[in-house]
């Protein structure tokens, strides 16, 4: 179907947690994350995966990733709950050429069939349902063609470097911000902390979500009628083992 540009708008939906406030700093508190060494190794492997066909993003956000490969010439369409890190996606040069579905990306659905499907940096935990992570799976084969891939970037549960009886876990300790997480093991969820200092103003942002497994994802593929097609360690494609932090799962829809 042709691309349809602009904001779409679909019916309620969750909680938003990336609000004005949160989206006025988000890139500036991650801004190691649009350094190129990062960047360069996650578009040319969604790039390498689109081939001559569309992509659409799952949690667009800021266009972190949308926008460098939309200039690789992939047309990018994208789905985001919140509207203000929306905002900031558009105040971007190079979005006119990329069009955004507000809604719940687990469920939304727009008018277009695409080649790839992705979803990064953990996002599919903002999903803190079993529910709804599955059905964020069937959303995705809805919007691929026959031998079409999903792909996913998100973290190993990190349960082996917490000690017995613990349930906190700090991931980022520096003189201006501080990040922990609140697990609770036996719903398989938590809560995810941040705290931070910039130009004399301290911020606080708390956000609920559910880890999930490997072989979890590969069930939750197999219900949405794709299979596991490769698994690696990081974008570079380094061997997926155990000791890695992360995976970048791709799933692919039958033909």
């Amino acid at each position: 179907m042709a691309a349809h540009r602009g904001m779409w708008h679909s019916a309620p939906v969750p909680r938003d947690y990336f609000d004005a406030r949160v989206a006025e700093g988000y890139d500036a508190g991650d801004a190691d994350l649009f350094k190129p060494a990062v960047i360069d190794p996650i578009v040319r492997f969604l790039a390498d995966l689109a081939g001559e066909g569309g992509a659409l993003e799952l949690g667009i956000g800021t266009g972190r990733i949308a926008l460098p490969l939309n200039q690789r010439g992939i047309r990018v369409h994208g789905i985001d709950l919140s509207s203000a890190m929306v905002a900031r996606l558009q105040a971007k040069p190079g979005a006119d050429d990329i069009g955004v579905t507000i809604g719940d990306f687990a469920t939304t659905r727009v008018p277009e069939i695409f080649r790839l499907v992705y979803l990064v940096y953990n996002t599919i935990e903002n999903l803190t349902t079993q529910d709804e992570q599955v059905e964020c799976f069937r959303n995705a084969a809805a919007h691929l063609e026959a031998g079409g891939c999903f792909v996913i970037e998100v973290e190993v549960p990190a349960l082996q470097r917490l000690p017995p009886g613990e349930r906190i876990r700090a991931f980022t300790v520096t003189p201006t911000r501080f990040g922990f997480d609140e697990l609770d093991i036996a719903t398989q969820g938590g809560v995810s902390h941040h705290y931070w200092l910039a130009d004399g103003r301290g911020g606080v942002f708390s956000m609920p979500y559910r880890y999930v497994w490997p072989s979890e994802l590969d069930l939750m593929a197999r219900i949405a009628g794709m299979s596991l097609r490769e698994r690696w360690s990081d974008w570079n494609r380094e061997p997926f083992t155990s000791d890695s932090t992360k995976h970048v799962s791709v799933w692919e829809k039958a033909e």
